[in-house]
């Protein structure tokens, strides 16, 4: 479970990293394509699928990743819930403001591989 949870990090990582430069892209776009919304779907759950097998991963494997590792997994979880919660004004611009909190989920993945092992 320990190495798909590492291998499955950098999945998550690049989905993540592609489908929010996607929306980027579409900065100028009038209608966001229905495709856009599966990926962004598709980058959600990936990266969510990776928080929940961290947390499987340090309790039955009794692993113990350092402190801010595992604040960074918690970190992506509350974006996600925090987006959810603001989700009617993601409806502005949707493509920019979900490529951005998809941006911003890859660098808090980035930074939790980065941090692994360590505490505060």
């Amino acid at each position: 479970m320990s190495s798909f949870h590492k291998f499955w990090g950098e999945i998550a990582i690049w989905v993540n990293g592609l489908v929010g430069l996607w929306g980027i892209a579409m900065f100028q776009a009038r209608s966001v394509p229905r495709l856009f919304y599966g990926a962004v779907g598709l980058a959600i759950c990936s990266m969510l699928l990776q928080v929940l097998v961290g947390v499987v991963v340090m309790q039955v494997d009794d692993v113990d990743p350092g402190q801010q590792h595992a604040f960074y997994g918690v970190v992506i979880a509350a974006t996600f819930a925090f987006a959810y919660i603001y989700r009617v004004q993601f409806r502005k611009r949707p493509a920019v403001y979900l490529g951005l909190l998809l941006l911003f989920t890859m660098g808090l993945g980035i930074r939790g591989i980065m941090t692994y092992g360590l505490d505060f």
